[in-house]
């Protein structure tokens, strides 16, 4: 085990200001492997103060500056993508080859997407006879959840840089060694002190401080909606921006026509990859009452591939959470096609790859977020039934349609009320926006969108 020290705050690793710690445990085999400090309302005000006195440079430094430091930032992780990999498996339970490619390889596109961003971008522009600015909001305090930790800080950090920013990160309590070893890679990559700063916390203390400090200007939040709602109100209260992704029960509407077998199985995929830990998730199937059942098989035995080689949750509150859902889902009279709260393994916070048929509407399990490997097969009885299930949830994060004809599954998303949605698979992309309708949050993530939450305009009249 490796107790770590300190904070970094203005540009060096400096001593916590309380005593305390937080224990980071292995979700697979459940040890302890480290140590952080729990950072205190002292540390979060020094950090924000850190930031706040060095705004006025980093924002006036010229866009190709910072996009060349974003770029150095970009190569740095780049050659310490291994190691993040490790350390992501370590603390979240990732399996090795996801945490190389997704949890490394991804915060490495969206970061070099915004030192190309920062150089092209217009941060002013003519209409008429004004000239428009785009300009820095200021002092950004992000607290970021733990299901995807480097990717979620990098989806913050490097936009709020690109726009002429400076940053608080507060990450998850779960997973805080991925962002040192980020904090390590801004110094390594020469971004001025206090541009950056890093306080690992609880989030009741450190996260609530954050928010709640009167020196941030803009708070971006991943996570639970239940806790979004208590920092929209919070800054609402003290008229501060925020940007908001929270939660998700996405659809992934199988038309009939479809390849039913490609569109199964990658469905089952999505939901298993990390775990069922993602918030776009299509965790609601979605099929025509004729291929019904022949979709439950396919399905049932797609995820039951996954037994041995999904990981863990994060945790063992996160495992007791999702084996809980279970039970509801047979106590409402859903059936179990594959999977149920047994674990797969003796150790480790694991559940077993899990799939429900019979499952309707109302029910908890295709309601609620579930966060785990958990799949609800839901039958409609044509397509508009199908768009009424779809878009018949609180949540309008992400989703997912599959048609014989592209143009037909197009016309059937338009109408979807969510954030984005992939077309016969469509694959991800780091320049596309990323956020939700309804109570998936306020805002976007990501490409030109992700970087205009954090600018303000200014106009000048000629």
């Amino acid at each position: 085990m490796k107790a770590h020290d300190g904070m970094y705050i203005d540009g060096a690793w400096r001593p916590a200001a309380g005593p305390g710690v937080i224990e980071v445990v292995n979700p697979a085999d459940e040890q302890v492997i480290a140590t952080v400090p729990a950072g205190t309302v002292e540390d979060v005000d020094a950090a924000v103060r850190a930031a706040r006195a060095a705004l006025p440079g980093w924002a006036a430094t010229p866009p190709a500056e910072r996009a060349a430091r974003l770029a150095a930032l970009r190569d740095v992780l780049v050659a310490r993508q291994d190691e993040i990999a490790e350390t992501v498996t370590a603390e979240l339970g990732s399996p090795p080859k996801l945490s190389q490619t997704v949890h490394a390889g991804v915060p490495i596109a969206v970061t070099g997407s915004y030192a190309e961003l920062a150089a092209t971008y217009a941060f002013e522009e003519r209409t008429g006879n004004s000239t428009v600015l785009h300009e820095p909001v200021g002092v950004v305090g992000a607290i970021t959840p733990w299901n995807y930790p480097l990717h979620q800080i990098v989806a913050k950090t490097a936009p709020a840089l690109a726009a002429g920013c400076t940053v608080v990160v507060k990450p998850a309590e779960d997973t805080p060694l991925v962002a040192r070893l980020f904090a390590e890679a801004v110094h390594e990559a020469g971004i001025p002190a206090g541009v950056f700063n890093l306080v690992t916390g609880l989030g009741p203390v450190a996260g609530q401080a954050l928010a709640e400090h009167p020196g941030v200007d803009l708070v971006s939040f991943t996570g639970s909606t239940a806790v979004g709602r208590r920092i929209g109100a919070i800054a609402s209260g003290m008229v501060k921006k925020v940007a908001l992704e929270l939660g998700g029960k996405s659809a992934n509407v199988i038309l009939p026509g479809a390849d039913l077998a490609r569109a199964v199985n990658v469905g089952v995929a999505n939901v298993m990859s990390n775990s069922g830990q993602t918030c776009s998730a299509w965790t609601r199937m979605l099929v025509h009452h004729d291929q019904y059942d022949e979709a439950v098989e396919l399905a049932a035995a797609a995820a039951a591939k996954y037994r041995d080689r999904i990981g863990p949750l994060v945790s063992a509150t996160q495992r007791d959470r999702v084996r809980g859902y279970i039970a509801k889902g047979v106590a409402e009279g859903a059936r179990l096609a594959a999977g149920g709260p047994d674990s797969p393994h003796e150790r480790g916070y694991y559940v077993s790859p899990t799939v429900f048929a019979d499952v309707t509407p109302g029910m908890t399990i295709a309601q609620e977020e579930i966060f785990g490997p958990v799949l609800s097969v839901l039958r409609y009885a044509d397509e508009e039934d199908a768009l009424r299930i779809a878009n018949g949830t609180v949540y309008g994060l992400a989703g997912a349609v599959w048609a014989a004809d592209e143009t037909e599954a197009v016309a059937f998303a338009r109408r979807m009320e969510t954030g984005q949605v992939d077309i016969n698979g469509g694959r991800f992309n780091p320049l596309a926006p990323f956020g939700g309708y309804k109570q998936s949050g306020v805002g976007r993530e990501l490409g030109a969108h992700g970087l205009a939450e954090y600018l303000q305009t200014k106009s000048f009249q000629f």
